[in-house]
């Protein structure tokens, strides 16, 4: 355990564990895959009991919730993808950066 919390990063003048970066950005991939795929699933789900209750309103209602749930989940998944792309765009070169120390944490640590 000291081994991993040894290993650090200088993030404006502060020493942080590569560990908290890593761990960031395990979370940040596990809601990009995560949320869009779950959310489809629970949409599909709303569909099949629509489906199964063979009622016209039912159906629509189940419709439309399937697609609010699809277009929930590729939001979320652009949002995090956007943000992704513009903090890597916006850290550059320099290591002593702010935007630098947001891309270890949400792009991964080098």
């Amino acid at each position: 355990m000291i081994m991993i919390l040894a290993q650090t990063f200088s993030c404006v003048g502060i020493d942080i564990p590569t560990v908290f970066a890593d761990i960031t950005n395990t979370i940040i991939n596990l809601i990009k895959i995560a949320i869009p795929v779950l959310l489809v699933i629970f949409g599909m789900l709303d569909l099949g009991k629509a489906v199964m209750a063979q009622k016209e309103d039912e159906i629509k209602k189940g419709q439309q919730t399937f697609l609010k749930r699809v277009l929930a989940a590729v939001i979320v998944f652009f949002v995090v993808f956007i943000v992704q792309f513009v903090i890597g765009i916006v850290s550059g070169d320099e290591e002593t950066t702010i935007w630098n120390c947001a891309d270890k944490f949400i792009n991964g640590s080098d």
